[in-house]
């Protein structure tokens, strides 16, 4: 108030000056402006002063953000999408985020933090992930990468948004794909089947009295015959409760179901010789595949005979090991039931990624397979495995002494 009368004493200086250069006249008009100008500034000033000044920041600042907000969920939609992810796990705790313990860093942890930052999700649903129904096809473990991981989530649509979510992750996490989907798909349950790959070096089924660490070793094609009969025997329905922890025979959910499981050809990576073993089923349970794989490797080498693999199906325990994490990708997960009924109504797309099966490949080539070479010929997991073969009885376990608590989550979880 004092600044506005400071301003119509100015004003009034002013007018008398003025006046007494134009011989004591001025208009009329001019007077009257003056007089409202200095009433209006004085009522304006009463009114600023009695209005408490917190309040009207506080509200301007609610009303901005409310505005924003508006906007953008206005310029862009709020849509239920299925996401293809690739990386490569290494240096990670699996795919899950465990927001409680952000020491352990997760492939989620990456995810969320790119999503914010790029402007797709609000910030308060990286701490609650169900705010974005978010779903992941399969909760990869530790170390264990993936060249066609889904998760389900809703995203604000913005533009560009493939570019600007990888802008703000590392190389080794690329998202390769988006779709619209249903508004209640779910990656998970939807999910009909999961195709894993396991690299490993072909010494693994060398004899067991044979030198672990030669790197000019090279299966036989007899060999790769044996190991893929043996993969062959697990195709079909069987109760692999002795492949996973916690698991009692009589359980249902330990029945699953093996549609494919065989060893490729070899090829050779500085100057030693590996090869990728394909297996695809309906569900998998925590260390499943690592025991099937370990299993046959043992049969292989001359640890068992082969009908431990039968045996291991019935209620007594049997004793398998579990063959390194390393080589262990998710390659791919159908949706053959959900492209059925959605892929042709015109509106969704079918969830194949036929499209980005060049960029899954370069990405492979460039961050997995290079990846799982370099640490095998580095840290040596399988032969260092492999020297602990021996230890294993491959009849019944001690009960009670497990590895760890399986926590499936109905098939979800896949190594």
């Amino acid at each position: 108030m004092l600044r506005s009368c400071r301003i119509v004493h100015i004003l009034s200086r002013h007018l008398s000056q003025f006046s007494k250069s134009k011989g004591g006249q001025v208009s009329p008009i001019l007077k009257s402006r003056v007089f409202c100008l200095s009433c209006e500034m004085t009522e304006d000033s009463i009114k600023a002063l009695k209005r408490p000044a917190d309040d009207s920041h506080v509200e301007t600042e609610h009303e901005d953000k409310k505005l924003k907000t508006d906007q953008d969920e206005k310029k862009y939609p709020k849509k239920k999408v299925a996401m293809l992810i690739a990386y490569s796990g290494k240096g990670y705790y699996g795919m899950q985020r465990n927001a409680k313990n952000s020491q352990f860093r997760t492939i989620e942890d990456e995810l969320v933090t790119a999503l914010v930052r790029a402007g797709c999700i609000p910030k308060g649903h990286g701490d609650e992930m169900k705010k974005m129904s978010f779903q992941r096809c399969a909760r990869t473990d530790k170390g264990v990468s993936a060249a066609g991981q889904v998760v389900s989530l809703k995203l604000w649509m913005i533009e560009n948004i493939l570019d600007k979510i990888n802008a703000h992750l590392p190389s080794h996490i690329r998202i390769l794909g988006l779709k619209e989907s249903h508004g209640r798909f779910n990656s998970k349950n939807n999910c009909d089947a999961r195709t894993y790959s396991y690299m490993l070096p072909t010494v693994s089924f060398s004899p067991k009295d044979y030198n672990q660490e030669d790197t000019s070793f090279r299966v036989s094609s007899e060999t790769l015959q044996k190991v893929n009969h043996l993969f062959g025997l697990y195709k079909g329905t069987h109760n692999f409760h002795n492949f996973t922890s916690q698991k009692g025979p009589r359980d249902p959910s330990a029945k699953r179901y093996i549609t494919h499981m065989s060893c490729g050809e070899t090829f050779v990576k500085k100057e030693t010789e590996f090869a990728v073993i394909t297996v695809r089923g309906q569900s998998f349970m925590m260390h499943q595949i690592r025991k099937m794989i370990g299993l046959v490797i043992a049969v292989v080498k001359g640890y068992v005979d082969e009908g431990v693999i039968e045996r291991s199906w019935g209620e007594e325990k049997v004793d398998i090991p579990k063959a390194p994490g390393l080589g262990l990708v998710l390659e791919r997960v159908h949706f053959d039931r959900y492209n059925k009924r959605f892929g042709g109504d015109g509106i969704h797309e079918t969830l194949e990624w036929t499209e980005e099966e060049d960029a899954i490949a370069a990405f492979k080539d460039k961050h997995i397979y290079p990846s799982i070479v370099e640490t095998e010929l580095l840290e040596k997991s399988m032969v260092n495995w492999m020297a602990t073969l021996y230890i294993h009885d491959f009849d019944a376990t001690a009960t009670g002494n497990q590895e760890r608590k399986d926590d499936d989550e109905d098939g979800n979880v896949s190594d």
